[in-house]
């Protein structure tokens, strides 16, 4: 008796090799890498740093990737993940950018303003819907318009 071999599955990684990723992490990570990498180089501004912090982003990501596809908005979720190395990484800069944690109104703002995505775009990266951005976005403009 021969035992078949399934021609679709892949090869185990040779030693030292990385294993083989899911074909929805590489997915994801193609589309939100440059939008992240943007995000990243606002507050960090050393190119190697700011992607640094991407990859650790995306490695954090990577490890709880089945977990983050059972939550009700994984997108969220990893931009909640991407939020949080980058603020890492601007504490660990010198000196630190004034940052107040608690601002997602300035994240849309940057995300918009400095990066230059549309509302869609920025509710596609983290995870919410189009009117939610649209609405934080004119009560940010006015806000800022109100303080001149």
């Amino acid at each position: 008796m021969t035992t078949r071999q399934d021609s679709t599955a892949e090869p185990p990684p040779e030693p030292g090799e990385p294993p083989a990723v899911p074909l929805e992490f590489a997915a994801f990570c193609e589309l939100h890498r440059p939008r992240y990498l943007s995000y990243a180089h606002v507050w960090l501004p050393d190119p190697a740093q700011a992607a640094g912090a991407v990859q650790q982003a995306f490695a954090e990501i990577a490890v709880h990737w089945r977990e983050l596809l059972g939550s009700s908005n994984p997108t969220a979720r990893a931009w909640q993940i991407l939020r949080s190395t980058v603020g890492e990484h601007t504490l660990r800069s010198d000196p630190p950018p004034e940052r107040p944690d608690h601002a997602v109104d300035d994240d849309l703002a940057i995300l918009h303003y400095v990066v230059g995505l549309a509302a869609p775009e920025i509710a596609d990266v983290i995870g919410t819907d189009t009117a939610s951005v649209a609405g934080r976005l004119r009560r940010t403009m006015l806000r800022e318009a109100s303080g001149w």
